[in-house]
């Protein structure tokens, strides 16, 4: 296992460093030497090795955690999450976040569901803050309507995390589900005004090919849309650049999830086929 490598040799280099910095001076320049120098220097030795303890000790605790990430065994990483959330009621954002994207990952939405209803009255938190994965995993399962209520409940939250990507989600979802009005109301505004390349390209992309022609104001949807396109275009430049800002962000589940649309808004934006 790579990561278990990593954790070898830099233990080790610390090891070196430590044992250098505490018998070279004897070497040089004696005994006597030697003392002052490791008064002078042990605060540092002594923080390093505390440094090296503590990577030690959260390996060890950490192990099979880390390991089933590193297989990429989503099954058995959603059975041993499950055993450390249920079964301790140990609702922590990290854990709750590893499984619901676990979850995700295996297609499996209803758990996603299920330990969405049990953290909410544990740790409200935490589902605040992973609001994305719970309102993508009703998007993926085909619930729309309920998908676009959840994220017009947590989007409408003061200090909310990933506010920007929750509208677009929200008006994402009014559109899967026919709502076009809805759609049309949030992508016009997140064109204009969006900082995200990705928000303000997708949510242009969207006027443009499917919301302009439904329009009662077609022409509103496409000027909004080439707005947000010319100001992509001046940013990113290529469609080179958009995929690598699209790479940058890969390990974002709902990156992820919405990959497909993320391709096709960057041959729309940059005109190529």
């Amino acid at each position: 296992m790579k990561f278990k490598y990593l954790i070898i040799a830099f233990s080790a280099i610390i090891i070196i460093i430590i044992l250098i910095a505490a018998l070279l001076p004897v070497f040089l320049a004696g005994t006597a030497f030697a003392v002052d120098f490791w008064l002078v220097t042990l605060p540092l030795l002594i923080f390093m090795f505390l440094l090296l303890a503590g990577m030690v000790v959260y390996f060890l605790l950490n192990y099979r955690l880390l390991s089933l990430l590193e297989r990429e065994d989503w099954p058995a990483l959603s059975y041993y999450l499950e055993q450390k959330i249920y079964g301790k009621g140990r609702y922590s954002n990290r854990k709750v976040r590893l499984l619901a994207s676990s979850y995700l990952v295996v297609t499996d939405y209803a758990s996603v569901i299920k330990l969405e209803s049990k953290a909410l009255p544990a740790n409200p938190s935490v589902i605040e803050k992973n609001a994305l994965i719970f309102g993508s995993a009703r998007v993926l399962s085909g619930n729309y309507k309920e998908a676009a209520v959840f994220f017009k409940t947590y989007m409408e939250k003061d200090n909310i995390k990933d506010k920007q990507w929750l509208c677009w989600f929200y008006g994402f979802s009014q559109l899967l589900g026919s709502n076009f009005g809805e759609a049309e109301t949030e992508f016009l505004s997140l064109a204009v005004s969006s900082t995200n390349a990705h928000i303000t390209g997708l949510s242009s992309y969207f006027l443009d090919s499917s919301l302009a022609k439904r329009s009662q104001k077609p022409e509103e949807c496409r000027s909004a849309a080439e707005n947000g396109r010319s100001r992509i275009v001046k940013t990113i430049k290529s469609r080179s650049n958009w995929r690598k800002e699209t790479e940058k962000n890969r390990s974002d589940i709902h990156i992820a999830i919405i990959r497909k649309y993320i391709d096709e808004a960057g041959i729309w934006l940059f005109n190529q086929t």
